[in-house]
């Protein structure tokens, strides 16, 4: 991580929490609190993959069980809740079990809380989509929410129900809603997500990238270092964010061509030769949140935080190539 945020000092004297541990951005905030935090804890549906270290414990389970959750909140100061159902095809093919992945981990966090007393800091990991498709961009947090997917509308329901025991007093903290997040990490399991990594994988391997129509949808990509310190600047912010909600992005916005052909661009210099960007047509399936055009107005996190983004798309880029080429 380029910068560690000063407020990484806070953490010397906390628990921390993190579910869905064995994922993406888990894997940034381990490295961070790792010999920082006072101890931490990780939650995973299984504990095979997590690391075996001093001050780490390790929990795994089905999230969705009142009993587990009693288990692993006793005396922890801050939860990053990041386990979830990553896509919006699985949800709608299944919504209830979509509910049981999204909503009711959280509630039964909640319910664990509330009977064991403790009072944590809960970062809850969150989507812009939640939005649903907005009309004009950028877009900030006082935009009306209008959800058009199961996923986005499980999503909403989290986000409520956090912040409804945030104003009961059961609990503090936020849901940080983030937009596409890339970089150097474990590939993501839903296929509708982390498109642009699995894009930068195809062209170092000097394939073709493959675009669905005109490319000319807008996205706006945000490296994972810059969500890692999203989420421990959140974590340490206390009532300055208490239950809000914030758009985490870089502020800028590309058009998927425009992306995909940046990684093309770079790539054929790092192999020395061309790669094309070819558009395909888009199946029918798709659904319309897919199409939508967003950019993030960050400006009430940073003002709550501190927090502005620091690794702009074409840097990312680069250190998401190198990291890519050395494993």
């Amino acid at each position: 991580m380029r910068s560690v945020p000063r407020e990484l000092d806070v953490y010397r004297d906390r628990t921390v929490l993190i579910t869905g541990a064995s994922g993406y951005i888990a894997g940034g905030l381990l490295r961070a609190l790792t010999g920082v935090a006072r101890s931490l804890r990780l939650l995973s549906r299984s504990r095979q993959s997590l690391p075996q270290q001093p001050n780490i414990q390790t929990f795994g389970g089905d999230i969705r069980s009142r009993e587990l959750w009693d288990e692993v909140v006793q005396g922890v100061d801050v939860v990053f809740h990041l386990a979830a159902q990553t896509s919006v095809y699985a949800a709608a093919d299944d919504p209830a079990s979509d509910f049981e992945a999204n909503v009711l981990p959280l509630q039964q966090m909640i319910s664990a809380c509330r009977a064991s007393g403790s009072r944590p800091v809960v970062i809850l990991a969150g989507s812009v989509t939640q939005a649903g498709i907005p009309a004009e961009i950028p877009v900030d947090e006082s935009v009306r929410d209008n959800p058009v997917t199961v996923y986005d509308f499980h999503k909403m329901m989290a986000e409520e129900s956090l912040k409804f025991f945030c104003r009961d007093g059961a609990l503090r903290g936020a849901c940080l809603r983030l937009s596409n997040v890339y970089g150097p990490g474990p590939q993501s399991s839903s296929a509708d997500r982390g498109v642009l990594n699995r894009m930068i994988r195809r062209a170092l391997n000097g394939e073709s990238l493959t675009l669905h129509g005109d490319g000319s949808s807008i996205r706006d990509y945000t490296y994972i270092d810059d969500v890692v310190r999203a989420f421990l600047l959140a974590g340490a912010a206390g009532s300055d964010i208490d239950g809000r909600h914030f758009l985490i992005g870089s502020g800028k916005g590309w058009t998927l061509r425009e992306a995909f052909e940046l990684v093309a661009r770079l790539a054929s210099d790092r192999l020395g030769r061309t790669l094309a960007v070819d558009s395909i047509p888009a199946p029918s399936e798709l659904d319309p949140i897919e199409f939508r055009n967003f950019v993030a107005d960050t400006s009430a996190f940073a003002q709550a935080t501190g927090w502005s983004p620091e690794i702009q798309l074409e840097e990312g880029i680069k250190l998401t190539m190198a990291a890519m080429s050395s494993e």
